[in-house]
């Protein structure tokens, strides 16, 4: 299939946070695949209405309208990854997001759209109780995530097929979110997934890290629960999030690749 148009939903994962910016902006694996797409595609069109910190609910309240507005049919990709923000709060409730997620996807596949979803890596290399805790629900959420992908014929980006990612070096320094080269490998599989061109060398690992000092482990653990474990702390208490008042990147479909220079 050569894409007329992309149509990206969700949050962070999506809207590109800690990529490189580029127009002001985070640029994101999202806008890394339309890059590629529009070069298959003389008159195609991108649009991202992902943002930050949104929940399942958001994500459909918010987006999934707009969305189903620009889709002209089959040609159109949409790709839709939420809930993640959903299962790493204290109060999850499993029965309610598994059912929002799976009638978001639904809906979004009833437009006779391309649909891509995702599934969040499971095993991320930490040990303990909340690594426990993280893969036992992220495990069950992926198995709906693959579950309602078949019933609708969705295509399915898996992450936990590829031992890669498990890789912290892909993260930034808030320990969530992918940096560059996390996001540019993220991009490649969607791309390979899409049958579209790709570096071939993505899934090649990197080389091994050195050993760091005990004591720059333990700085950088002091300055990471500072500058991100705290605030996130403090928003979750205030019934906040770090999306509130934002807008996405790109509303509608627009003209890609975007040239403001």
């Amino acid at each position: 299939m050569i894409y007329a148009r992309f149509i990206a939903l969700g949050d962070s994962y999506t809207e590109g946070m800690c990529d490189e910016k580029k127009h002001g902006q985070y640029r994101g694996w999202a806008d890394r695949v339309a890059d590629v797409m529009a070069n298959a595609h003389p008159d195609f069109k991108y649009s991202n209405l992902a943002i930050r910190g949104k929940l399942v609910a958001q994500v459909v309240d918010e987006q999934i309208e707009a969305a189903l507005d620009q889709v002209t049919g089959p040609e159109t990709l949409i790709s839709f990854h939420a809930g993640a923000n959903d299962v790493i709060r204290p109060g999850y409730k499993a029965e309610i997001v598994l059912a929002q997620y799976a009638d978001a996807v639904r809906r979004l596949a009833a437009s006779g759209a391309t649909i891509l979803v995702f599934t969040v890596l499971e095993r991320t290399g930490n040990t303990g109780r909340s690594a426990k805790m993280w893969e036992e629900r992220f495990g069950a959420f992926n198995k709906n995530v693959r579950a309602v992908a078949t019933e609708v014929g969705a295509i399915i980006a898996d992450a936990n097929e590829e031992t890669t990612f498990s890789d912290r070096r892909f993260l930034a320094f808030d320990r969530l979110h992918l940096n560059a080269m996390g996001h540019d490998r993220v991009a490649q599989a969607v791309l390979e997934i899409l049958e579209l061109p790709f570096d071939s060398g993505w899934r090649k690992p990197l080389a091994p890290a050195n050993p760091e000092p005990k004591i720059l482990r333990a700085t950088m653990t002091v300055l990471w629960f500072i500058t991100f474990a705290l605030p996130w702390m403090w928003r979750r208490a205030r019934g906040k999030s770090s999306g509130d008042g934002r807008s996405c990147k790109f509303p509608t479909a627009i003209t890609w690749p975007l040239n403001l220079d």
